[in-house]
């Protein structure tokens, strides 16, 4: 994609969801780091499910580690790869506890030491909690920056560091949040919707459809 389309791109995205936000559900930084550690292979709407049993019984480390492997995956069993995500978890509490004084920290090297936290769950927390521009890349994201020309890359590492070279300073901190729903809803993996999206205009993925539809 044109450095010069770059701006047109992300001020159509904006203009049309001018406060973008993560689809998990979370009222603490805590929760979002769980529903995020919880969220790998599994989609937001399954997390949730998960996590509207789990938070009203147990929303901190503390409460977490009180309920042990057996109860933790009472909760979240609905969710894949439940048994490996409950023990992170559970060892993830325990630093948080020993180390951290319960809280969730600031820095990515911190995150990225907790079990079950890789770098694109500490980007997400990093960005979502922390207001930092961070860019998570997921499938979707992957794929919206390799099909418009945007943010080619062979690896979401790649891709990343083209999106934090490339995208304006003013859209970076909800970037990766517009970038998401398009791959979600629009930009979708094997039948693009080309006709109902916004930013068609500037995509070099072909064909298109020409009209919205």
């Amino acid at each position: 994609m044109p450095a010069a389309d770059i701006e047109p791109f992300f001020a159509t995205l904006r203009a049309a969801n001018p406060m973008p936000t993560t689809e998990l559900e979370y009222t603490s930084v805590f929760e979002l780091l769980v529903a995020v550690l919880l969220s790998a292979q599994a989609t937001d709407v399954g997390v949730n499910k998960a996590t509207r049993r789990l938070f009203p019984v147990a929303h901190t480390p503390a409460q977490i580690l009180a309920l042990g492997q057996d109860g933790l995956e009472s909760h979240i069993r609905t969710i894949g790869l439940y048994r490996t995500k409950a023990a992170n978890l559970l060892r993830t509490c325990e630093i948080l506890l020993r180390q951290h004084g319960g809280e969730v920290p600031r820095t990515r090297e911190a995150l990225e030491a907790l079990p079950g936290v890789g770098r694109k769950t500490a980007n997400v927390v990093l960005n979502c909690a922390f207001g930092e521009p961070t860019m998570a890349v997921d499938t979707h994201i992957f794929r919206v920056g390799n099909r418009t020309g945007l943010a080619p890359g062979r690896d979401p590492l790649q891709v990343e560091l083209q999106l934090l070279k490339r995208v304006p300073e003013p859209y970076r901190v909800d970037a990766h949040h517009w970038l998401i729903l398009l791959g979600r809803y629009v930009c979708l993996a094997r039948t693009p919707r080309c006709g109902q999206c916004a930013v068609r205009a500037w995509c070099l993925h072909e064909p298109k459809t020409a009209a919205p539809s």
